[in-house]
């Protein structure tokens, strides 16, 4: 079986839902489905949310009495039967007035996730109900139902794949299986999410339980390109990663997949492909466990970054400094994305700086601490094992006419990650593609 997933984006309007529902039949194959809320939804159950804890209530039924008369509008223009149109319809005005009780009542987390989940159960529905409309055998099956964390808000894949097994027999013979994407029970039962990578990793997780042949997200762009097509010009999407390449480059700044979020393809060994809705007959691009040996694949960027440099002569060398400096880090829940050390003082950049006034009170404990913001992280992906002679050369001379704050390698086979002023990723950028790619 193939599990498909398809964003916000590609299930935007009336029209997107036709084209996926077309997709998603074309094979004729059984297929899984995972679905995301309708693009904006999210947003404005958000905002619903928000007007709550703000104890506006007026203010999030005029959203909800708005997003209602979108969606009924909706059901209008995607079913050509009264029969279906008036089903949609009624299951449509439950979920408002489910949404509508919630402003009655007690607000408080637990609600607004609630509030939250109910965009992919009405995106999925609606599709169910359009493919049964044109005659095709499909089902939805609840993903509150089987996908689940565990105490510590990680998915619990042993949970998920024993109870995805059971509504997979109770709902043998079906065509098209649809589901949730994002949403989840935590481990006390309450409606939550999956927060990292959303419902790419509902699909992912999905396609580990059931051993699928291939993982396939569809996007509205056609696959991870080698460079940021929205800063560089002839970008081209790769066609073919490694898992560890894929991941590397969404940490660093890849925004069509989360670094996370194919973690359970990779434990299972199942590929997965990136595809573009917009452009389905385009190739993609395909994960796996495969390396292409001495190739430098792609390039991204991490944009607000913070430089953080304590200087302390006295302390470096004593055992345990770096320890105490790393507890600081970690007490207030900030990773840190680069480190480079010397013999008198340790550099290190951070994404979040929210606790960054708290953090450097701290370090000055250990040492002087110099701070620069407005900073960029260039990570150049490929096979960069050390023993291929010559690469860090290509990739330094390409960034000889760009100030570096910080340079990394090592800590893995397949990146060198630079640290620049953000000013100077566009030039960075640009001076990668053509020494790399476009010679």
């Amino acid at each position: 079986m193939k599990v498909m997933k398809f964003g916000g984006t590609s299930v935007g309007s009336p029209e997107r839902m036709k084209s996926v529902s077309s997709l998603i039949t074309q094979s004729g194959e059984p297929t899984f489905v995972v679905l995301s809320a309708m693009s904006g939804t999210t947003n404005s159950l958000i905002e619903i949310s928000d007007y709550l804890y703000k104890k506006n209530p007026e203010g999030a039924n005029e959203i909800i009495n708005s997003l209602e008369n979108k969606y009924l509008k909706h059901a209008d223009e995607l079913y050509t039967t009264d029969e279906y149109k008036q089903k949609t319809k009624e299951f449509l005005k439950e979920e408002f007035n489910l949404l509508r009780s919630s402003t009655k009542d007690l607000f408080t987390s637990f609600e607004e996730k609630c509030i939250v989940a109910q965009g992919e159960i009405i995106s999925t529905t609606m599709v169910v109900n359009y493919l049964n409309e044109i005659g095709i055998k499909a089902v939805l099956l609840n993903a509150l139902d089987f996908m689940r964390t565990d105490k510590n808000s990680e998915p619990d894949p042993q949970y998920i794949k024993e109870k995805l097994e059971e509504l997979m027999v109770a709902n043998e013979g079906y065509q098209i299986y649809i589901t949730q994407g994002f949403i989840c029970r935590n481990a006390y039962g309450e409606i939550d999410n999956l927060l990292r990578g959303g419902s790419d990793y509902t699909a992912s997780l999905i396609g580990a339980a059931l051993n699928a042949e291939e993982i396939d997200i569809w996007t509205d762009i056609d696959g991870m390109h080698n460079n940021d097509p929205r800063v560089v010009d002839k970008t081209e999407a790769v066609k073919q990663l490694n898992f560890e390449e894929a991941a590397e480059l969404a940490y660093f700044g890849a925004k069509i997949l989360h670094p996370t979020c194919v973690q359970p393809a990779k434990y299972a060994s199942i590929p997965v492909r990136l595809k573009n809705t917009m452009s389905p007959d385009a190739e993609g691009t395909i994960i796996n466990n495969v390396l292409v040996k001495g190739k430098i694949k792609a390039v991204a960027a991490k944009d607000n970054i913070t430089a953080i440099k304590i200087k302390s002569s006295r302390m470096l060398l004593a055992t345990g400094f770096l320890r105490k400096v790393f507890e600081i880090f970690e007490s207030y829940q900030t990773p840190i994305d680069m480190i480079t050390t010397s013999e008198v003082g340790v550099s290190m950049s951070i994404d979040n700086d929210s606790h960054l006034t708290d953090i450097v009170d701290e370090l000055k404990k250990y040492g002087t601490v110099t701070v620069d913001t407005d900073m960029c992280i260039i990570c150049v992906v490929g096979d960069l094992d050390w023993s291929n002679l010559g690469f860090e050369t290509i990739v330094l001379d390409a960034l000889k006419d760009i100030p570096v704050r910080m340079i990394s390698y090592g800590g893995s086979n397949y990146n060198i990650s630079f640290l620049i002023k953000e000013i100077d990723k566009k030039q960075a950028l640009q001076n990668l593609s053509n020494v790399l790619f476009n010679n």
